[in-house]
Parts: structure tokens; sequence; C-alpha cells
């Protein structure tokens, strides 16, 4: 089966403008997400929307595509560069691995469990989850939560805590219930993709802002695959000043 990766780069952040050439140990971090990719994967592109991301790529060595500034998505991005890529090179593509651009501490373990869901055919999309450790995290609506069946199959995504643990202290709910925490890095087929990026916003997506519900929402299926790494992304300047301190650890 044939994987692609793609991190799409866009240079306009509300919060943190020029995020993806931030440096971190005077390396790009867009390039520590490229670096860690090729890592567990053959083919790697950078899809961003602006020449300044594009040239510093370029620069480093990276395969990089142009794509539209209007997306509003990732995943819209990975759609148009799949098609570039498609058009304009030899690369066969089964599976387009989603991976983003804001987060350098990304472990080759975690691209690993997602290639290993599409061992079964029956997978459309897949994507991670990490076990809440911390009760905060339970009610911060910065931290999307998901529940899943015992296939592994996604049933909802929340800003809001789900389960609901009825009848008790919500500061005790962790001791009671076991809640997960989504890790935003999917992986589709490429069909899927195609199919995911023509659907309009449904009444769930609207209401949380999380596109994945689009997908709930019209009938596909998203695997759900348990890592033990933290994922920590990049949003704000004050979460790069952390990821300096990190650095090292990471190392």
């Amino acid at each position: 089966m044939d994987f692609i990766g793609i991190i799409p780069a866009r240079y306009q952040s509300s919060r943190f403008p020029g995020k993806p050439l931030a440096l971190i140990n005077d390396k790009p971090m867009i390039q520590w997400v490229y670096e860690a990719s090729l890592k567990v994967l053959d083919e790697v592109y950078i899809a961003t929307d602006d020449k300044r991301i594009f040239d510093t790529a370029r620069n480093f060595g990276a395969n990089v595509v142009m794509t539209s500034p209007d997306h509003t998505s990732g995943t819209d991005r990975c759609r148009e560069a799949m098609d570039s890529i498609l058009i304009g090179t030899e690369i066969n593509i089964d599976v387009v691995i989603n991976i983003q651009g804001d987060e350098p501490f990304i472990k080759t373990e975690q691209i690993e469990l997602l290639k290993a869901c599409f061992d079964n055919e029956s997978t459309d999309i897949a994507t991670l989850v990490k076990a809440i450790d911390n009760k905060e995290d339970i009610f911060d609506e910065n931290k999307p939560k998901v529940v899943f069946d015992k296939d592994k199959k996604a049933l909802l995504f929340s800003r809001s805590p789900i389960p609901f643990v009825r009848a008790k202290k919500q500061s005790d709910w962790i001791e009671y219930q076991s809640f997960y925490r989504h890790i935003g890095i999917y992986a589709y087929r490429q069909n899927v993709l195609r199919e995911i990026t023509a659907l309009k916003p449904g009444r769930l997506e609207t209401a949380e802002s999380l596109e994945q519900l689009r997908w709930l929402e019209n009938g596909f299926s998203i695997r759900i695959e348990e890592t033990e790494y933290d994922s920590i992304g990049i949003d704000t300047p004050q979460d790069l000043q952390k990821a300096q301190v990190r650095f090292k650890e990471f190392l």
C-alpha cells in the first residue's frame, strides 16, 4: 500500500501569523515536522498557500506544492495537494496522511499507528486519541474529546466532556470513567478524501466547529487508535516558548 504524508501549512493565523516559519533551535517548525515524517514515510509534501513558506521549504530540500488561499481546513488543502501530486508526478497514492504542521514533536510511532489501521480494508479514515489523565482537560473546550465503540470506531467528537458521568461530582469524573482527547492527525484513503471534501458542513460541525463531525454525519467511519505520546500543538507565541523548553527532552 502506498502512503504519502501531506503537511498543510498556511502563513496567516489569527493567533500566530507566520507560525510554520517560527524557529525552534534555529530550525523552522515546519522543517522539524517534515524531517520527522520522512523517517517513516517514503513521500512527504508540504502544501502551502504562501511563497515565504514555499521558498523556505525548498531551501531545506522539501517537496512542496502551492495551494489555494481559500481553503477552510487542512483536509481541503490536502485534497488539492494530492491532486497536484498525482498530476505532476508518477507517485502512487492509496492513503494520504494529514500531518499537522504545528506539531514539531510528532513521533514516528504515531504515524506507524495510523498506517497500520489500513491493514483493515474497511478503514475509511483513521485518527489518534490519547487517554486524559488531567481532570482539567476534560472540561477544556480547546481539547476535543471522543468516544468510540468496541471496534475502535468513533461514535462522537465534542468540545464538551463526553461521556457525561451521571450522579458524580465533575471534579471526580476522571475516577469513574475513561476520557480520551483527540489528536488531530488524520489518514484517509484517496477516494474517501475526494468524497469528504465534496461534502457540505452539517449541523453538528456547525455547532462544534469540528470537521470530522461532517464525515460521521454522512456515514463515514473513523477508526481510532490510542497513542501513549502527548501531542503539543503550537498555536501561540507562548506555546512556542514552551516548545523551546521541551526541545532538549524531545531529542
